[in-house]
């Protein structure tokens, strides 16, 4: 990792080249995906099965896999691994009801009833990398949000493994969550099913869920068409540290996102070179027994940096500008800077949050903002599913009351059709 000294230049440099890392999707990309949107557009479950025969090699055993399957794997999952995806949905269901939103409705004193209706969407895809890399935390983050918005049906697609059946872990995480339908397929083609529905995939109204460059670039090309959760870029994390850090905890989480890709982010921004220099040695340390060596090295060589500051303010406002999807405090008094750390997916408070306890247990969700983008997106939550509706109610009266006042404003906009529609009630 790069030792940087923040003096108002270099570390704008290395910020400079983050966002570099997480530009324009490759020109090639966008073209082959494309193509692959618009086959299965016109091609529907065809096209979707002669992708994944091009990509996999062969077809899975089952297009959708059947309840009864489902089900057989939660009965054989190994008792242990069932109880922990409980507690962690246990977490997970306590934190996001507390994001339960009511409608309303006023009703005022000249007969107006003004209100706003929200409810849960009728259908939503989750995708869920599946393979090797499969992660069953990220069906739980998706699709228990989404039961307590009030989503009506959940459609899953998940990449087969290498012998074409489904990941069993996967299929034990969507039988605790209620997940209603899982389909075989992944990639593109997988995010265009469920954007334009196939004769067998429904037509869904969001899509939520990681997945590689050609899933982010098919979200991002088909936004519009259906709603997102987000456009998500590589993983991140900062930590921000002090003399008091334990240094030993500091290289632990750094290499827990450097895992993830070779171009994740891991930063450490410290007012204490003393600890920047044994956290150095603490990652060669570790690193040595760590099953995804190479990559957490490469990352780490290519996009991960220590900034040392003067002062906590400058630390604090250089995690602000950076904006990082996952932002830890081990500072002497952590709970002191919820109020300053204004640009961050999740903030994890003291020595002993560390990052993989929001990924898989506290509560808190782990789909995040990335690259930045948390100066403006939030976290999943239950608001992702749901949707929301006015209404409006006037008396004749109450319409003769702001008749002047409407009719002003919309002839000053040159509308005169909106002025008229007013006018008319009362010739």
């Amino acid at each position: 990792m790069k030792k940087i000294y923040a003096n108002g230049k270099d570390e704008l440099e290395f910020l400079k080249s983050l966002k570099e890392r997480s530009g324009e999707t490759d020109r090639k990309v966008t073209e082959i995906v494309s193509e692959i949107i618009a086959n299965v557009k016109n091609g529907g479950d065809k096209a979707v099965n002669d992708y994944t025969l091009k990509f996999d090699g062969s077809l899975p055993e089952y297009y959708e896999v059947p309840r009864d399957v489902i089900n057989d794997a939660l009965e054989e999952a190994d008792e242990g691994f069932v109880n922990a995806l409980l507690d962690a949905m246990e977490n997970i269901a306590e934190f996001h009801n507390r994001q339960r939103e009511q409608g309303f409705t006023d009703c005022k004193d000249n007969g107006v009833m003004l209100g706003q209706r929200v409810r849960g969407l009728e259908k939503v895809g989750i995708y869920v990398p599946g393979g090797t890399a499969a992660y069953p935390s990220s069906v739980l983050m998706n699709a228990i949000p989404a039961k307590i918005a009030g989503v009506k049906e959940i459609i899953m697609v998940t990449p087969p493994c290498k012998d074409g059946s489904p990941n069993k872990d996967i299929l034990v995480a969507a039988a605790i969550c209620g997940v209603d339908r899982v389909f075989l397929t992944g990639g593109a083609q997988a995010i265009a099913a469920l954007a334009y529905g196939t004769e067998t995939i429904p037509k869904v109204d969001k899509i939520v869920g990681p997945g590689n460059i050609f899933v982010a670039t098919a979200k991002k090309l088909l936004y519009g068409q259906v709603d997102l959760d987000m456009i998500a870029g590589p993983s991140e994390i900062l930590v921000l540290a002090d003399e008091t850090a334990n240094p030993k905890f500091v290289a632990a989480d750094l290499m827990s996102q450097a895992e993830h890709d070779k171009i994740a982010s891991s930063i450490l921004v410290t007012t204490s070179e003393e600890l920047a220099d044994i956290v150095l040695k603490e990652i060669d340390r570790q690193v040595k027994v760590l099953s995804r060596k190479e990559i957490i090295e490469k990352s780490l060589e290519d996009y991960g940096a220590i900034i040392i500051c003067d002062c906590e303010h400058c630390a604090v406002e250089i995690a602000n500008a950076i904006a990082p999807e996952h932002l830890e405090v081990l500072m002497k008094n952590p709970t002191e800077y919820i109020g300053k750390l204004d640009n961050a997916g999740s903030v994890f408070l003291g020595q002993y949050a560390s990052e993989p306890l929001g990924d898989y247990f506290a509560g808190p969700n782990h789909v995040l903002p990335t690259s930045g983008t948390a100066r403006f997106f939030s976290p999943l939550s239950v608001h992702s599913f749901t949707k929301r509706s006015s209404y409006i109610y006037y008396t004749e009266e109450a319409l003769r009351e702001a008749h002047d006042d409407i009719v002003l404003i919309a002839e000053k906009e040159g509308l005169t059709a909106h002025a008229n529609a007013i006018k008319v009630r009362f010739e």
